[in-house]
């Protein structure tokens, strides 16, 4: 079993976010960036199931520009065998980076992949149903547990309403919840193998995928700041006040 596994590379999740003056975006010079946080359990998931040996590779793919080959290394250090880098020069959205994971699993013939349930830069939350839909592969998301069957997957999902466990087949596209597992530190020995294991690049204009994006980013704001809050005397003033001025109740 071969397991593809798709990480992201983010502004750290500790890094307080500043915008931009011009409101284009937000500032990514001199911050310090990592791997996306259910990324790391999706690695740690794969490497799991190969020590325990139910897979017998882990490949770790990203898609970004030249500095994104960070991440792959970093999952080579905790256990993935080989890393692909897909190199784009620009901010890609998640139908496109769907699409280049597509025509990469086309190539590497995968039985399994994995991901992060969402990216915490953006939040859309999207890239693994679209995979699912263009390969037309089943879809485990949200996996707080992982069970590895003859052909088929046993998935616990974190839902609305608590836990819900479901049966897939083989091959699937698994995104996995930050509750999972515990993600690895990497040793330092590990950290120097890493960098003797091989990392195939891909322009990706050799894959044929169009990149340009679909949607306009008009402008980037900070949230409003919250109004300070006041202090009642008793239950009465607060139920008073809950009804008649913030009209909740």
């Amino acid at each position: 079993m071969k397991i593809l596994v798709a990480v992201k590379r983010v502004i750290d999740y500790n890094v307080q976010i500043r915008v931009k003056e011009d409101g284009t975006g937000v500032v990514t010079d001199n911050v310090k960036m990592s791997t996306n946080p259910p990324d790391d359990n999706a690695i740690e998931e794969a490497v799991k199931i190969k020590e325990a040996g139910k897979a017998t590779e882990v490949v770790a793919i990203t898609v970004g520009e030249e500095k994104a080959q960070e991440t792959v290394r970093k999952a080579l250090a905790v256990g993935a065998d080989r890393g692909i880098h897909v190199k784009v020069d620009s901010e890609i959205e998640p139908l496109a980076v769907s699409k280049i994971l597509q025509k990469v699993v086309d190539k590497e013939k995968p039985d399994l992949v994995f991901m992060g349930k969402q990216a915490i830069d953006d939040d859309c939350n999207q890239t693994g149903q679209m995979l699912s839909a263009l390969l037309n592969w089943p879809q485990a998301t949200f996996a707080s547990k992982i069970d590895v069957k003859e052909n088929k997957l046993e998935v616990t999902r974190e839902i609305d309403e608590g836990l819900e466990t479901i049966e897939i087949n083989v091959p699937a596209i698994v995104t996995c919840d930050l509750r999972l597992n515990e993600p690895r530190y990497a040793s330092l020995p590990n950290i120097m193998k890493a960098k003797k294991k091989p990392i195939e690049e891909i322009p990706v204009s050799d894959l044929g995928v169009d990149v340009s994006p679909r949607l306009e980013q008009l402008k980037v704001e900070e949230p409003p700041k919250r109004k300070a809050g006041i202090k009642v005397a008793n239950v009465a003033e607060l139920v008073q006040k809950l009804k008649n001025e913030a009209k909740v109740i």
